[in-house]
């Protein structure tokens, strides 16, 4: 099977979104599926989520872009089985001033993840909080759409017009398999009503774009990457861990996936990959 290409996406910072890719990631993982998570982020915190020193690490994203390093290159495996990561780093920072003479720049990312594309079940790309050059990159390599979180918190809609201006664009001139694949409220809170009210408000305005599956606001999600470990290794039981499951169960569901049971039940060898 031919990878199935997701980011995460939302300008808005602290909305779950890395929580999100890794935790996902790292439950499709559990089930069987190959994944690779790339960070796209410079401030790289999928990648210290899954206890990666990013600033210690060779080889990064940003090689990639400065297109000195074929991405297979810089996968490194993580703890979790059958979840490989490509590193982020701070100096992606720099990536859209550095590149700004580069043709077709919008198509860098999409073109080194091809070697890669038999290896995995899924890609999942981590953008930054922005609509800069790495977030146009990511919606440009997708081939199955975006995957949003959405806080369930005041304000929650804001900006995501925008966003979604973005994906059209994108997929009017770059990208025609860009668009909302779902969207995911995180952070919920059962005893405020304002949490509640924003749930409806949303399901309202994106309709079944959104997952049945509701994040709530758990302390274990929180401390989990501090220790580099995704909540299924740190707190298993976890009402956050719980839900992430949830969640993959669902998002295996609407994909028509088998789940904990899929087609690969080891972990195959990833060219390029090579341990922390």
């Amino acid at each position: 099977m031919t990878a199935r290409i997701f980011a995460f996406a939302n300008q808005k910072g602290g909305v779950g979104k890395t929580t999100s890719a890794v935790n996902l990631s790292a439950y499709l993982a559990r089930g069987g599926y190959r994944v690779l998570l790339v960070d796209s982020d410079p401030q790289a915190n999928a990648t210290s989520s899954l206890g990666l020193p990013a600033l210690e690490l060779p080889l990064s994203l940003y090689d990639v872009y400065s297109q000195t390093t074929p991405l297979p290159d810089t996968i490194v495996h993580t703890e979790e089985l059958n979840l490989d990561v490509v590193p982020g780093h701070p100096d992606l920072a720099g990536v859209e001033v550095e590149l700004v003479q580069t043709p077709e720049r919008e198509y860098l990312l999409r073109r080194a993840l091809e070697p890669v594309l038999e290896d995995y079940d899924f890609i999942f790309i981590d953008s930054p909080p922005s609509l800069g050059l790495l977030t146009i990159n990511a919606l440009a390599a997708v081939t199955h759409g975006v995957l949003i979180p959405v806080q369930t918190e005041y304000l929650a809609l804001e900006g995501l017009g925008r966003l979604w201006e973005t994906i059209s664009l994108v997929r009017e001139r770059l990208n025609p398999h860009c668009h909302i694949a779902g969207v995911i409220l995180t952070m919920y809170d059962a005893r405020t009503k304002l949490a509640q009210n924003v749930v409806e408000n949303v399901r309202h305005v994106l309709g079944e774009r959104v997952f049945d599956t509701i994040i709530p606001r758990n302390v274990r999600l929180g401390e989990a990457p501090s220790y580099g470990e995704t909540i299924l290794r740190y707190a298993p039981h976890s009402p956050g861990a719980r839900a992430y499951r949830a969640l993959a169960e669902e998002f295996c569901r609407r994909l028509n996936l088998p789940y904990p049971n899929p087609p690969h039940a080891a972990r195959a060898a990833t060219p390029g990959g090579r341990a922390p």
